[in-house]
């Protein structure tokens, strides 16, 4: 440790904001000050959502989770994240293609 560390009383919200956006901690910690730490039982936020879904759907979705033994709103939530995640990397492979063919057709510009 190089130097003790000391937190100021704050009038305000404004003036701790400021203290600790503005703080360099390497004036104070060596990186072998710092010790590793576990957060067992915290879970992220979630959000409650009411979805309409066929009834046909509903039950095929139930029929899948109960032969993976997990709750069917468990399984949805699994479906629901890889299908996003392989829509958002396929979304941005397709952008990064699309910009990579503008600028290789984009007229050059003359200094």
């Amino acid at each position: 440790m190089k130097k003790g560390l000391r937190i100021p009383k704050f009038k305000n919200e404004d003036e701790e904001f400021e203290f600790w956006a503005s703080l360099d901690l390497n004036g104070y910690y060596e990186p072998n000050d710092f010790v590793p730490v576990e957060f067992p039982n915290l879970k992220p936020s979630t959000k409650s959502i009411s979805l309409r879904l066929p009834e046909g759907l509903l039950n095929d979705i139930k029929t899948l989770a109960n032969v993976r033994d997990v709750p069917y709103q468990s399984l949805m939530k699994i479906m629901l994240y890889n299908q996003a995640y392989k829509m958002q990397t396929s979304e941005s492979r397709t952008l990064r293609v699309k910009q990579k063919e503008e600028t290789k057709y984009a007229p050059k510009h003359k200094e």
